[in-house]
């Protein structure tokens, strides 16, 4: 007998399905695809695709870089590690253990940076993955569709998600509302590392957008050789409405440190669908902003539209969606 019957992770899991659909699954790969020099990427994939795999491919519709990474689309966008890991079905944990010779690809995919090395190593990494995703084509009965090159890497990330704690679901979400922000300012970026984004806005001022802890993410602006502390953001990727509340009253703590530290604003990013926001602006009355989690993490909404704006504002620049 289940004791407890409650769509509350897998809620969870949806909004963090909905944040991977932008970094590491089929809509991703998509939109880096119709951003590259197609000249470059095919002539990359010929070297890498045995013959009478093109030629299976082929005859199903799908697309070479639907199943193989070239380096034009990986240093165009490196969370798609992320994507042809998936494809393979490897977890994490095994695909980056010592010995496997891929660890140096991992903050590809987690943090969406690509350094110098990993720049002249990435051409490596996809020729030692073609060799088993050329497999994974030849095998596939009767043969591979469009349904298994979009369904397979979620069955891997469905348990990725599975075997991972609150805690560990709940910092995914902080880092893919981190990404997401990184999108919206990538325009403006002159220097970035997994957990900082420096960038000029329209002023030509510095500004700083940093992913840690107490707040979540800050952000700074350089006025006069000092740094200004402007905002602070929470984020609580939680569902279950019987604790919303307390994940506002922890939000209101982390606020009222950052407002001791002097910060100006404090934004909180919280699962809004189906509670009370007055309630839960009593329960953070230091908040003076709050966004959907799940809007954000889809990118898409009025919340998210509400985000954008907001952050564009503060920081001093035109976003993408302007």
């Amino acid at each position: 007998m289940i004791d407890e019957l409650s769509p509350s992770r897998q809620i969870r899991f949806h909004q963090l399905l909905s944040a991977a659909r932008k970094t590491w699954l089929h809509d991703a790969l998509s939109y880096a695809v119709a951003t590259i020099d197609h000249r470059v990427l095919k002539s990359e994939l010929s070297e890498l695709i045995p013959e009478d795999v093109q030629q299976i491919l082929a005859a199903a519709g799908i697309r070479d870089e639907m199943v193989f990474p070239a380096p034009v689309v990986l240093k165009s966008a490196p969370h798609l590690v992320g994507y042809y890991r998936l494809l393979l079905g490897i977890p994490q944990k095994s695909f980056y253990k010592t010995g496997t010779g891929m660890s140096l690809f991992k903050s590809m995919e987690t943090k969406g940076v690509v350094g110098p090395r990993q720049s002249e190593e990435v051409g490596r990494f996809c020729v030692v993955m073609s060799q088993p995703l050329s497999e994974l084509v030849r095998q596939l009965s009767p043969t591979i569709t469009h349904r298994d090159i979009q369904e397979l890497p979620i069955l891997t990330y469905g348990s990725q998600l599975q075997g991972s704690n609150n805690n560990s679901i709940g910092r995914q979400a902080t880092v893919d509302v981190f990404l997401a922000v990184a999108d919206v300012v990538k325009a403006y970026i002159t220097a970035e590392t997994g957990d900082k984004l420096t960038l000029t806005n329209s002023s030509g001022r510095a500004v700083t957008i940093i992913l840690a802890a107490d707040p979540d993410i800050s952000i700074e602006e350089l006025i006069g050789g000092k740094w200004r502390k402007l905002v602070a953001i929470e984020i609580k990727g939680g569902t279950d409405k019987s604790n919303a509340h307390n994940r506002a009253g922890e939000a209101e703590k982390s606020h009222q440190k950052a407002k001791n530290d002097g910060f100006r604003d404090f934004w909180t990013i919280i699962a809004k669908r189906g509670l009370d926001i007055e309630k839960l602006k009593s329960e953070s009355p230091t908040t003076n902003e709050w966004f959907d989690v799940a809007q954000v993490l889809a990118r898409e909404g009025e919340d998210w539209r509400a985000f954008v704006s907001a952050m564009c504002g503060q920081i001093g620049i035109r976003g993408e969606l302007e």
